[in-house]
């Protein structure tokens, strides 16, 4: 016969499924720093135009940000694309690619580049969510989508900053800060 579970661990257990219930606790779940990002290709679109997107050579030109968002043109989905877009030069002069990554097709991923991302980063469509499964940003309140979480990748694979939030507007400026970090203790891009 199983030896029940001392109350502490039901309470915690209780406690636990009532924040997943919520939509919290696996909103903070991410990658750890410094662990080896997931290599990925998947099909994208940069200013309308179709591509395959692969991780690997992307960061053999510099870091990597890449975020996760639950769908084009929804509220918060525009605005979050538009704070990337916006913050390019930024990113650019720190030799960094951009790419959002979410489970919509690549046709409304097309539009969306031109429109909501400006012609400015690239979108890839995630539409078996192989790839937010695993970077752990599987949104807690709808599988089918990704939760709203970004990630900084060194040239070398590896993760140097991640960031879940619901809430689209830090996302670019976290990002960006990570990457001014990362170069001011040393870190550039891979010699061509």
């Amino acid at each position: 016969m199983a030896r029940p579970a001392p109350r502490s661990a039901a309470v915690f257990r209780l406690m636990a499924a009532s924040l997943l219930a919520a939509g919290l606790g696996a909103a903070q779940a991410a990658l750890p720093l410094q662990a080896e990002a997931p290599a990925f290709s998947a099909p994208a679109a940069l200013d309308g135009a179709t591509f395959t997107f692969e991780l690997g050579p992307a960061l053999a030109q510099g870091p990597v940000v890449l975020y996760f968002y639950p769908a084009a043109f929804t509220q918060g989905c525009s605005l979050e694309a538009r704070s990337f877009a916006q913050a390019m030069d930024d990113f650019q002069a720190l030799g960094a690619t951009v790419v959002g990554v979410s489970t919509d097709t690549l046709e409304t991923l097309q539009r969306f580049s031109a429109s909501d991302c400006q012609g400015r980063f690239a979108v890839a469509a995630d539409g078996d969510g192989r790839i937010m499964r695993a970077y752990d940003a599987v949104s807690p309140r709808r599988v089918d989508y990704a939760a709203r979480t970004s990630y900084v990748i060194s040239p070398q694979g590896r993760i140097l900053h991640h960031h879940t939030d619901p809430n689209p507007e830090a996302h670019a400026r976290l990002a960006l800060q990570a990457l001014r970090k990362w170069r001011a203790e040393g870190g550039a891009p891979p010699a061509p």
